[in-house]
């Protein structure tokens, strides 16, 4: 895999994830544990992928 193409499916990761964290904050049932965790993954990727970009 290139690096190219592992940025762009870190990009799709982490859209998938903002997507997440939008639905659990909406949703009364989600606790702020599992929003936090999302969020937490949600920096990892986008962490990595401004390493992979520079």
């Amino acid at each position: 895999m290139s690096v190219t193409s592992h940025v762009e499916e870190l990009r799709r990761k982490h859209q998938t994830l903002s997507d997440a964290v939008e639905r659990a904050q909406r949703s009364p049932s989600t606790s702020n544990l599992e929003i936090t965790q999302l969020k937490r993954e949600k920096l990892r990727i986008k962490e990595e992928i401004s390493r992979l970009s520079n």
